[in-house]
């Protein structure tokens, strides 16, 4: 296996880029599978939002030897990026230009690759959370990647589509309701369903990762003995997550179910020795978990 951190853009690619930064990201070869992880820019989110109701004490402890803030967090947010030999294959659409300014630099970072938004031949969807979901339609509510099959969990396409989620998501995420329904339909052409299991392309096999939505789903990337796990957010930070899996979380839909599938996850990454690549973890978000005294620990890629 060779494992490699690239600066994919560099001073070449700044009229691309305009005022954004430069984009650094990582590359995994896995058997025959080129896997990319690929920038849509980061989110600013209230501390509270994570925090709240969470013991003080051992929180401060926790977010002090992290290097985080209590008040304020802005999270990464990486997309997976796989290429075979006939797809190009996109984990998540990123959050477009409707839903903050500081995220929705997908297209840029794939053009730092050479591709563009019409090279994709899939994408698939971890969940229809904004930041994963409304990069599918542009400025002008069109496709943006109209030359891609859309894949989605059925439990996930019901649950967003249903008319009756918008009245018992709760007033702070009715929101993401509205917008997830409008843009799920403006692509339904396009979309097909699948249930835990199943494997949706050559090499790739859903796993069901219930809480942070209904029907959040992992994905498992696998060639022979070598496997990598397309997060999403059942594993959503890289500080009390991993130190305290057993926290509900106020960013998942159902925390307590929320909690029981990270510490699993985590149990079953360390067991397996299965890479990871989160898509709010740092440094790209691929690296390896491991076991400490305690809890886990994330262990990016490269160091």
């Amino acid at each position: 296996m060779v494992n490699r951190r690239n600066l994919l853009c560099g001073m070449g690619a700044l009229p691309l880029l305009g005022a954004r930064s430069l984009w650094a990201g990582t590359t995994h070869q896995l058997g025959r599978h080129e896997i990319y992880s690929v920038s849509d820019g980061n989110l600013v989110l209230p501390g509270s939002l994570f925090f709240d109701g969470l013991p003080e004490e051992e929180l401060g402890s926790i977010l002090a030897s992290a290097g985080v803030a209590r008040d304020q967090v802005t999270p990464p947010c990486n997309l997976t990026l796989l290429k075979q030999e006939d797809r190009l294959v996109l984990f998540d659409a990123g959050a477009g230009p409707a839903f903050m300014p500081s995220a929705g630099t997908v297209l840029d970072s794939l053009g730092t690759l050479g591709i563009a938004a019409e090279d994709i031949t899939h994408v698939i969807f971890t969940h229809a959370h904004p930041d994963h979901l409304w990069g599918i339609l542009d400025d002008f509510d069109e496709p943006v990647f109209y030359q891609a099959e859309h894949m989605i969990a059925e439990t996930e396409w019901r649950y967003w589509t249903d008319p009756n989620t918008v009245d018992s998501i709760g007033a702070q995420r009715a929101s993401f309701a509205v917008g997830a329904a409008r843009r799920l339909q403006a692509v339904a052409d396009q979309m097909t369903f699948f249930k835990d299991g199943d494997e949706v392309l050559s090499g790739v096999r859903a796993h069901q990762t219930p809480g942070h939505t209904p029907g959040h789903t992992s994905f498992e990337i696998r060639d022979g003995g070598q496997a990598l796990l397309v997060g999403g957010d059942a594993i959503g930070n890289h500080h009390v997550a991993f130190a305290r899996p057993d926290w509900a979380s106020g960013a998942d839909q159902d925390p307590d179910l929320g909690a029981q599938t990270r510490t699993r996850l985590l149990d079953q990454l360390v067991t397996d020795d299965i890479a990871l690549l989160g898509f709010h973890l740092p440094d790209g978000g691929l690296g390896r978990v491991e076991r400490t005294d305690t809890a886990y620990r994330f262990i990016p890629e490269g160091t």
